[in-house]
């Protein structure tokens, strides 16, 4: 068994940038899923005179479902780079949270948000980085 520690910078950025997508979405989502009527309606206030309103309901799972995918893969992508040198997972939940992220940002574009949609950049960014890293 490889162990993936060692003096290789681009390895230690790879836990690093994973470990960070894991937490950002295991948090968020677990957020969305033990808060959910209050996320509800936020969401529904949010969107309310935009194009999204009478989808929020649906929408609100999805972006949930989105998250968590990020999250939970980046998890497990954490541990398979630490123990197995295995990068493929966390590559996968790197892309679940750029799929995520534009979620959002399109959802904040639409409902008018400029100010929210711009502080996702910087996520954005950063995901792409951390891609960019796995190359």
């Amino acid at each position: 068994m490889e162990i993936f520690l060692g003096n290789d910078l681009f390895s230690w950025i790879k836990i690093f940038t994973t470990a960070f997508t894991a937490i950002l979405f295991l948090q968020s989502s677990l957020d969305k899923i033990f808060n959910y009527k209050d996320n509800l309606s936020y969401f529904r206030s949010h969107f309310k005179n935009s194009l999204l309103a009478p989808l929020t309901p649906l929408l609100l799972p999805v972006i949930t479902l989105l998250e968590s995918l990020a999250g939970c893969l980046s998890g497990i992508g954490l541990v398979l780079l630490i123990l197995q040198a295995e990068e493929s997972i966390a590559i996968w939940g790197h892309l679940a949270a750029v799929t995520a992220i534009i979620a959002l940002f399109f959802g904040q574009r639409l409902a008018k948000d400029y100010a929210g949609a711009a502080a996702l950049v910087p996520y954005f960014l950063y995901l792409l980085f951390a891609l960019y890293i796995f190359s």
